[in-house]
C-alpha cells in the first residue's frame, strides 16, 4: 500500500490529484490494472468531475453549501456536521482503470481530493491490483 499525503488551505475545497496519482502509477511501473485510492477521513472524500475549467468546482461548491449549510438543526457537537453529510455524498474511494501505465479517465476528468473541515493534514491510501510493467523480466 502506498500512503499520499495531502495538505489543504482552506475549510472547503477541491484539489486535484490526478498529477500525483499518475505519478504514483508511472514511478511504481503499474502497468495493467486496478488504482484503488481510499480516503480514511470522515470529513473528506474522493470523486471524480470536470478538471479542465476551475467555474465547474467553484460551482460544486455552492452547490454543497446551499444544500448542505454549515449551521442546521445538527446534533453533533463539534460543528463539522455538514463536512460528514458532504463527504457521505460522495464517498471515501475510488476504483481507477489503468492500461499502458495510465490513467485511464475521460478527455476532460480529473481525480480530486475533497475536504470539508481544513486546513488539515490528510491521507490517502492507494492499493495496486494489477500487473506491473516488466514484472516478467522481474522473475
Amino acid at each position: 500500500m502506498d500512503i499520499l499525503n495531502i495538505r489543504t488551505g482552506r475549510r472547503e475545497e477541491m484539489l486535484s490529484i490526478t498529477r500525483q496519482l499518475q505519478e504514483l502509477v508511472a514511478d511504481n511501473g503499474f502497468d495493467e490494472g486496478l488504482l484503488v485510492v481510499h480516503c480514511p477521513h470522515t470529513s473528506a472524500c474522493l470523486t471524480i468531475n470536470e478538471n479542465a475549467d476551475e467555474s465547474v468546482v467553484a460551482d460544486i461548491l455552492a452547490a454543497l453549501r446551499t444544500l448542505v449549510p454549515r449551521s442546521g438543526p445538527y446534533r453533533h457537537a463539534e460543528g463539522n456536521s455538514d463536512a460528514h453529510i458532504k463527504t457521505s455524498l460522495f464517498g471515501p474511494s475510488l476504483t481507477l482503470i489503468v492500461s499502458g501505465g495510465k490513467l485511464q479517465l475521460g478527455t476532460w476528468q480529473g481525480v480530486f481530493f475533497c475536504e470539508f473541515d481544513g486546513p488539515r493534514s490528510r491521507r490517502l491510501w492507494a492499493q495496486w491490483l494489477g500487473t506491473i510493467e516488466n514484472d516478467a523480466a522481474r522473475g
